[in-house]
C-alpha cells in the first residue's frame, strides 16, 4: 500500500494542532479563575504533550485518509 505522504502530513497536523489547543483549553479551565492565574508553562506542556501523542496517533492511521484505490482486473 503507497501513502500520500504530503495528505497524511497535512491531516496529521491538523489533528495535532487541535488536540494541542483542546490540552491547553482543558488545562486552563481547570484551575484559573482569572487569566492571570493560569500557569502558562504547564499549559504549553499539556499542549505540546498532546501534539506529539496525536503526531504518534496519526502513525497508525487517521480516518481522514482515503483509502487506496482497488483495482480489479479481468483476465479475458
Amino acid at each position: 500500500m503507497k501513502r500520500d505522504w504530503k495528505a497524511w502530513a497535512v491531516a496529521a497536523l491538523k489533528r495535532a494542532v487541535r488536540t494541542f489547543a483542546e490540552a491547553m483549553l482543558a488545562y486552563i479551565g481547570t484551575g484559573a479563575t482569572v487569566l492571570g492565574d493560569v500557569d502558562w508553562l504547564a499549559a504549553l506542556s499539556a499542549g505540546a504533550f498532546g501534539f506529539v501523542t496525536a503526531m504518534l496517533l496519526a502513525l497508525a492511521g487517521l480516518p481522514e485518509e482515503k483509502p487506496p484505490e482497488a483495482t480489479l482486473t479481468v483476465n479475458r
